[in-house]
């Protein structure tokens, strides 16, 4: 069982406070590779759940998955100059194998665009090839200096769309509508709030003729890019000869896509709702939405309320619903309650001879509150206390942005923000890049999106919020993981 010392709380060192929670919940631990994580099966199995539900919707709108080498020519990455140079400093290479020097170094993957799209060259020759829609689940080595468990490490798993298509409005389609699938997931599995818009030239992916993506607030107020999606327009399909045949018989490039998110979803789900007892996950993500601890103090008991325990197990499990059951020995049931609500398991079902006798369980909600329930339609029930739950989670993220929330800042209130609270600051941007530069210089502040239209203040400012010039645009900044 878990260390039953009390967790760090966040007001007091939130940074601890994250990591004991991973700890305490069972969720990963430290490689013996330096910068490294080992991801155990209660952080795998809400990796899974991630997968599943974002892989559905893929496939959903006509996405395939594939798999591509995980070894890349270093040649390829060289002939994308903006790429290689916004990726050179997190290479790792392969220089000797078999016991020999390569004729050429292998760079194990830090993105797959460089060998898909000599794929894609060889794949595409006609308008009637496209578009060609592909995903990859994968693992992506980049040789991160400071490393945090789930938010940067220097291995960690994601998914990598990678598309082509005929035109830049095709592609720019594409792109929106895997911003929209990002979105839906965060905030309907997750119960995340995030926030949509594209990046400032300064921040996009290296490469790419636009980057959007959607950013969330944590609960310290720091900001969290929890997936991008890119438009890389004709530069890689240039570089490697992405070629096709149009409908009027002429030659063309095609226009590319990237996207994806990470296992970094994992510590925006751990930052986003949990506490100070530890794990709190979402029901829709976790690897139990349910845990059933049978109550008893003689052995005659044991048998009939374990009995009845599995069957409940088996009547759950049937209505879709994924549960464990704790029947261990030796382990009093305080203390099962307590390991549980650290692992974040949304729902415990305490069963006794009471119980039994009056046809009903206790529920407690890990988030608070504890009823008598009857057993009959508990499935039912089970399935409307997870939407409920998945709701007053959103809501409550929702309302923790919107406090954190500075909308028509001046020059001294993003100062003022960054150097204290944090959160999200809205304000007039002029554009130049050199003020871009210089508010993260004195702020450590970085514009996380342009904001998408939903997301825009009304009236929309019009002076730039630190140099005072005429604004061309709104930009929301904050402190980010």
């Amino acid at each position: 069982m878990a260390d039953d010392k009390a967790l760090t709380t966040r007001a007091a060192d939130f940074s601890a406070w994250y990591n004991e929670v991973i700890a305490r919940a069972q969720l990963a631990d430290y490689s013996p590779v330096r910068g490294c994580m080992v991801i155990r099966p209660n952080g795998y199995a809400i990796w899974e759940q991630m997968q599943q539900a974002l892989d559905r919707m893929f496939k959903e709108t006509g996405h395939q998955n594939a798999y591509f080498p995980l070894f890349i020519p270093q040649s390829f990455l060289a002939r994308e100059a903006e790429h290689v140079e916004g990726f050179a400093p997190e290479l790792a290479v392969v220089t000797h194998a078999g016991g020999k020097e390569l004729e050429e170094p292998l760079v194990i993957r830090p993105t797959s665009e460089t060998i898909i799209y000599s794929m894609y060259a060889k794949w595409i020759q006609s308008w009637r090839d496209l578009p060609l829609l592909i995903n990859q689940w994968a693992n992506v080595v980049r040789w991160e200096l400071r490393t945090r468990l789930f938010l940067r490490t220097t291995e960690f798993l994601w998914q990598e769309g990678h598309t082509a298509h005929a035109t830049e409005a095709e592609a720019e389609a594409e792109t929106l509508l895997i911003l929209g699938i990002y979105r839906r997931f965060a905030e309907e599995w997750m119960a995340m709030p995030v926030l949509t818009g594209r990046k400032s030239d300064g921040e996009k992916f290296a490469g790419a003729l636009r980057t959007y993506a959607i950013e969330a607030l944590m609960q310290d107020n720091r900001a969290l890019q929890a997936g991008t999606s890119h438009n890389l327009g004709q530069n890689f399909s240039k570089a490697f000869d992405v070629t096709f045949q149009t409908a009027d018989g002429g030659l063309g490039h095609v226009w590319n896509t990237s996207w994806g998110v990470s296992t970094r979803l994992v510590g925006g789900l751990i930052m986003t709702h949990s506490d100070d007892a530890g794990l709190v996950c979402p029901p829709r993500l976790a690897q139990y939405q349910v845990v059933i601890v049978p109550i008893y103090r003689k052995d005659e008991e044991r048998v009939a309320v374990v009995e009845a325990a599995e069957r409940l197990q088996q009547s759950l499990r049937a209505a879709g619903i994924r549960v464990h059951l704790d029947a261990r020995d030796g382990l009093k049931p305080g203390a099962k309650y307590y390991e549980w609500e650290s692992r974040g398991v949304p729902f415990r079902l305490e069963l006794g001879p009471r119980d039994l006798a009056a046809e009903q369980v206790m529920l407690a909600r890990r988030t608070g509150g504890k009823e008598p329930v009857p057993m009959a339609g508990l499935g039912d029930r089970i399935h409307v206390e997870i939407d409920a739950m998945q709701q007053a989670l959103l809501g409550a993220a929702v309302a923790r942005r919107d406090a954190a929330t500075i909308r028509g800042a001046t020059r001294d209130q993003l100062i003022e923000a960054m150097n204290g609270a944090g959160g999200f600051v809205y304000g007039g941007w002029c554009g130049d890049a050199t003020c871009e530069a210089d508010i993260k210089e004195q702020t450590k502040a970085t514009i996380r999106v342009l904001p998408d239209e939903e997301f825009r203040s009304n009236p929309a400012p019009t002076r730039c919020t630190w140099c005072n010039r005429d604004a061309v645009t709104e930009a929301v900044w904050a402190k980010a993981y």
